[in-house]
């Protein structure tokens, strides 16, 4: 640097700076004089301040601070623990130049202390001879830039947290935090959210703002004149507000604002991409203030950000909701299918509806009450609840059928379900379970209502749109759960009645012999089995037996098996013997009409009459499994030729005559037990079967236990896919 002689100080205008020492010093003064770099001159070891540029002045807050003569420390005590004292004492020491980037330094004291940044030079000054007089102080404050990246990195940090997902309140009140932490002046920031019908504003961040005035606030109106964050939100547009105390905008708040300590409001609305509103973004001052371009340029920067961060935050909360309206409609599918399940599984309508009640406490309801109209009159017919106790009020109380005041009368009457927020009308055991709520719901068939479903609320809850959905569609499938099951056991006792009467209601005494039956149908009791059995007395002491299956079950079976026993019951007193009874029925069988089947029919047909040693026995077999001869040496089958009846009126016949002996048997079956499968479906067949009765010889019924224990071995304890019937002629000793 170029020397120059040493001057004594000397006060000028417009700046304050030493007398010229040499031919360089003017120049700097040309360079430094007027610009905004800082630039000072200081002299001897106590740094006494021989002049200073403006910027020099602003810099340690205003001319006020500067003192021509003064030593630097003076001037500036708060320097003395920051080290820029030491530095400079070093430079006039040694007389080597110091450079220093991004130097930090507090100016000020109190309230008033800033922080402030500066790239500078110490530089020695020195005279003709090479000593050191003195040192140039000369630098650029770079606050501003390092506010600017400081707020570049924190705005960074911000996009950041919101591409992460961050929470939204996490995300905002950084937000504020960040622009209160760098602003220059001290400034508090609030942001507002906008409801979804865009009319009120909810507190969304104000780390700085008392909560009283966050609390006051909350839920302020969009409108003109509601303040700067209501106003502005209403016009979509920024409102500056530089002085509350004047406004007419703060009319209503202004208390309010003087309580919080808050002098000025420039407010910013919060836009998204569709022009929607999302909410405010306000700068509050604690002085009067006018925004400069640097402030709204900011407000623009992090309205937009804010912007961002709370549509992210709609559109997850969105997604959120859609998965959780998708779960939920899944898990309401989920309990439909489970409970459809549990009430199909049942065949009595009483189970049904006990399954109802179970399935709705507490999936819906913690209370569930379940009435039907029989015989005109309505019945309580289950309950469900979390006590017995609960369940024994529930089930002591019986709705009025014509009551006007009672709710299940009236969605009886109505067929609309009904849902209100208090216990339902009427006398009733509601104070003692605590009900706070009902819905009623019909229970109808094919546009009948038969009977309701009414569920009880006892806390705060109250049913919502989606359990009332629920309870509508699980009671229109008990519904029919219950008719189907109601119908299903009519139709069972019917098939039970019919059958009966196609059947024997008692097994007759016969002279001489012992008799014992099986007959087992197949399916769930629903048709009538194709199997059937009699026996019946002729005269002379003579009695008749058959066992027949008929082709097809139902009624169309049952009309055929009636028509076969009642023509056999018909002709036999009146034809000469077995052969001429068998031809009658296939007479019968062909000139049936066609509405009452066309299926063939197999049939063991005989008389029997006790004699000396036993029973004389005569038959015929028409298409029918073979017969089985029990005697002491085993089971044998007996065959007789016989074609099918109802094919043909040309039968082929063969009577078979026989004696059973005391303690013989003849084992008549059909083949529904012959045709039992075991696990590989293999066929028990009639080996097997002579081979399990051979042993059992002492009565009728040791047999027919010997051949349904047969069948239950042979086949794990299923009975099979077709009717079983057998019928024992045991021979006794007279």
């Amino acid at each position: 640097m170029t020397r120059v002689p040493e001057q004594s100080p000397a006060p000028d205008s417009p700046m304050t700076r030493p007398a010229a020492r040499g031919d360089a010093e003017p120049d700097l003064w040309s360079v430094f004089g007027q610009s905004k770099a800082v630039f000072a001159a200081l002299a001897g070891p106590a740094h006494l301040l021989e002049g200073a540029n403006p910027a020099f002045s602003a810099a340690i807050g205003g001319e006020g601070r500067l003192r021509i003569g003064a030593p630097l420390g003076q001037l500036i005590p708060e320097l003395a623990d920051q080290g820029f004292l030491e530095l400079l004492d070093h430079v006039y020491r040694s007389g080597r130049r110091h450079v220093g980037r991004d130097g930090r330094v507090l100016l000020g004291s109190g309230p008033q202390a800033r922080e402030a940044f500066f790239d500078f030079t110490y530089e020695p000054r020195l005279d003709a001879g090479g000593n050191v007089t003195g040192v140039w102080v000369s630098g650029v404050e770079t606050t501003q830039l390092k506010q600017a990246q400081r707020l570049t990195a924190e705005h960074r940090a911000l996009l950041e947290q919101i591409a992460r997902q961050a929470p939204l309140h996490q995300v905002l009140d950084g937000m504020a935090r960040v622009i209160e932490e760098l602003s220059p002046d001290e400034v508090l920031v609030s942001v507002l959210l906008a409801d979804a019908d865009g009319r009120h504003l909810r507190h969304g961040a104000a780390p700085s703002l008392p909560d009283f005035y966050n609390r006051a606030i909350d839920g302020i109106a969009t409108g003109e004149g509601v303040g700067s964050c209501g106003t502005a939100a209403h016009r979509r547009q920024a409102v500056i507000v530089t002085d509350i105390a004047t406004d007419p905008f703060w009319d209503e708040f202004r208390d309010l604002a003087e309580r919080a300590r808050v002098a000025a409001c420039w407010s910013t609305p919060i836009l998204a991409r569709d022009g929607s509103l999302l909410g405010t973004f306000a700068m509050y001052h604690r002085s009067p203030r006018t925004p400069q371009e640097a402030d709204h340029a900011l407000a623009r920067v992090f309205a937009d950000t804010a912007a961002l961060a709370i549509e992210r935050h709609q559109a997850e909360q969105g997604r959120l909701a859609a998965e959780a309206k998708a779960r939920a409609a899944r898990d309401d599918l989920a309990f439909l299918l489970e409970t459809s399940t549990a009430l199909t599984r049942s065949l009595d309508h009483h189970q049904v509806l006990r399954r109802l009640a179970d399935s709705c406490v507490p999936a819906l309801a913690p209370l569930c009450a379940i009435d039907i109209v029989e015989a005109g009159r309505v019945r309580r017919v289950t309950t469900a609840g979390p006590t017995p106790r609960d369940r024994e009020l529930l089930a002591s109380h019986t709705p009025f059928h014509d009551a006007a005041d009672d709710a299940v009368a009236r969605v009886l009457e109505s067929g609309l379900s009904e849902v209100a927020r208090r216990a339902p009308t009427g006398p009733g055991p509601w104070p003692d379970l605590g009900v706070t709520g009902y819905l009623c719901v019909p229970m109808a068939d094919r546009g009948r209502v038969f009977g309701t479903l009414t569920l009880l609320t006892t806390g705060e809850d109250a049913f919502d749109g989606r359990t009332v959905a629920l309870a509508e569609e699980l009671a229109r499938r008990a519904a029919t759960a219950a008719v189907n099951a109601r119908q299903y056991t009519q139709r069972v006792a019917l098939a039970r009645d019919l059958q009966a009467g196609l059947l024997l209601p008692e097994v007759p005494a016969v002279p001489g012999a012992d008799i014992a039956i099986h007959y087992h149908p197949a399916g769930e009791g629903l048709d009538i089995g194709g199997d059937f059995y009699d026996l019946f007395p002729l005269a002379d002491g003579r009695w008749a037996f058959m066992v027949g299956d008929v082709c097809g079950r139902g009624a169309i079976a049952a009309t055929t098996t009636a028509l076969v026993r009642h023509t056999a019951r018909a002709v036999a007193p009146l034809v000469p013997g077995p052969e001429a009874v068998v031809d009658a029925v296939n007479k019968a069988l062909l000139n049936r009409p066609d509405s009452h089947g066309t299926g063939f029919v197999t049939l063991v047909y005989g008389h029997l009459a006790p004699v000396e040693n036993g029973l004389d026995v005569t038959f015929v077999r028409a298409g029918h499994t073979l017969p089985l001869h029990i005697t002491d040496d085993g089971a044998h089958p007996v065959d007789a030729a016989g074609s099918l009846l109802g094919i043909t009126p040309s039968l082929h016949l063969e009577p078979h005559r026989l004696t059973l002996r005391p303690h013989e048997s003849l084992l008549l079956y059909t083949d529904g037990i012959t045709e039992a499968r075991d696990g590989d479906g293999d066929l028990l067949g009639e080996e097997r079967l002579a081979e399990a009765v051979g042993l059992e010889r002492p009565t009728a019924h040791d047999v027919i236990k010997a051949v349904i224990g047969a069948v239950h071995a042979f086949s794990g304890g299923q009975h099979g896919d077709d009717d079983q019937a057998a019928l024992v002629l045991t021979a006794t000793p007279r």
